[in-house]
C-alpha cells in the first residue's frame, strides 16, 4: 500500500491555492497541481484518505489532456518528473505520479457540464420541475435514461459550499455570448470524443464537467477531466434506466454516506476501512479500463 497524503508542502515554494483535494504552487511563470488523496463530498472534506487517489486523478488527467488535444488545447505542460526544473527536484517522492506542471490562464468562472444520461443533481432537478439549469426536457424520463443528444448544463463555479445549475443566458452574462457558445460546442466534442473511447472499453460516461481558461483569446482546457472526481463512470454491462447505476467514481462513497445519518452539516464521519480500499479499487479499476495501462 502506498504512502497517502492529506496535505503536502514544498517548502520554498509559494502556494498559490488550495483546494478540497488539490494544492497548487507558483513554479517561475508556471503553476504545479499536486493531487492530494483527500476525498470530498456533499461540500465536506472527509477525514479518511483513499490509497492511489491522487496519482489516479493525475495520470487519467494526462491520458485524456494527451488524447483531447486536437479537440481543445490544454494547460498541461509535463507530469513527467524528470522534466521538471531543478527547484522540484528534491520533492520527488511527494510529486512523482500526483503532479502536472501546467500553464496559468485566465481562469473562466464556469463549471461547463455536459451530461449523456440523466442523473445526480440534473435527476434532482428534472423530478422537482422538468428542467434542468432553466432547460426544459421531455417530460416522462427516468432515472439514468439516456439523452437523444448530450446536454450542455453550466453551473456557478463556488469557491466554496455547492455549485448551482444556471442557464445558458445566464453563462452568458458572466462569460459573454461568443465565449460561452465556443465553450458549449468544445465542451460537447469532449464529451462525445471521450464517450466513444469510453463505450469501446465497456464503460458509459454519464456526465462530466470541465472547467476552462484564457491565455490570451485563446481557450484552454484547465483542472482535471473524465477523473472519477468528475465524471460519472458506469459498466455498461450493468446499465438498467429507471435506477441509480453501479459506478466507478465519487458516487459509492456519496451512497455510503447517505447511509449513515449524517446530516451533512456537522463534520463528516470516518469511512471503514472497506469503503476506503472498495473506493481505491474503484479509482485504480477505472484507470485501467479508461487508459488500457496496468500501471500508474
Amino acid at each position: 500500500m502506498p504512502n497517502t497524503y492529506s496535505d503536502i508542502l514544498l517548502p520554498g515554494l509559494p502556494l498559490f491555492k488550495k483546494g478540497k483535494v488539490r494544492n497548487v504552487f507558483e513554479v517561475e511563470d508556471k503553476l504545479l497541481i499536486v493531487a492530494t488523496d483527500r476525498i470530498s463530498a456533499f461540500d465536506f472534506v472527509l477525514p479518511s484518505l483513499i490509497p492511489y487517489k491522487g496519482a489516479v486523478l493525475t495520470q487519467l488527467s494526462r491520458f485524456w489532456f494527451e488524447t483531447t488535444s486536437l479537440v481543445c488545447p490544454n494547460h498541461l505542460v509535463t507530469a513527467d518528473f524528470d522534466q521538471y526544473p531543478p527547484a522540484l527536484r528534491e520533492f520527488r517522492e511527494l510529486l512523482d505520479k500526483r503532479s502536472m506542471l501546467v500553464r496559468k490562464t485566465k481562469v473562466v468562472p464556469i463549471e461547463c457540464v455536459v451530461r449523456g444520461y440523466l442523473s445526480g443533481s440534473g435527476w434532482k432537478e428534472y423530478k422537482a420541475g422538468g428542467k434542468i439549469g432553466g432547460m426544459k426536457l421531455p417530460a416522462g424520463l427516468r432515472e439514468s435514461d439516456r439523452f437523444p443528444e448530450p446536454i450542455f448544463t453550466p453551473s456557478t463555479k463556488a469557491e466554496v459550499g455547492h455549485d448551482e445549475n444556471i442557464s445558458f443566458k445566464d453563462m452568458e452574462k458572466v462569460a459573454g455570448s461568443a465565449l460561452s457558445k465556443k465553450i458549449r460546442k468544445v465542451s460537447l466534442e469532449l464529451y462525445n470524443k471521450a464517450s466513444l473511447h469510453a463505450l469501446s472499453k465497456g464503460i458509459i460516461i454519464a456526465d462530466t464537467k470541465f472547467e476552462f481558461g484564457l491565455v490570451g483569446d485563446d481557450l484552454v482546457l484547465i483542472d482535471e477531466i473524465f477523473t472519477p472526481d468528475s465524471s460519472r463512470f458506469w459498466p455498461f454491462s450493468e446499465y438498467i434506466p429507471g435506477r441509480g447505476q453501479p459506478s466507478f467514481d465519487k458516487q459509492f462513497v456519496r451512497d455510503y454516506l447517505e447511509t449513515t445519518g449524517w446530516d451533512k452539516k456537522s463534520d463528516p464521519p470516518v469511512l471503514p476501512d472497506e469503503i476506503i480500499s472498495k473506493t481505491s479499487e474503484k479509482y485504480l479499476e477505472i484507470y485501467r479500463l479508461l487508459s488500457g495501462k496496468t500501471e500508474l
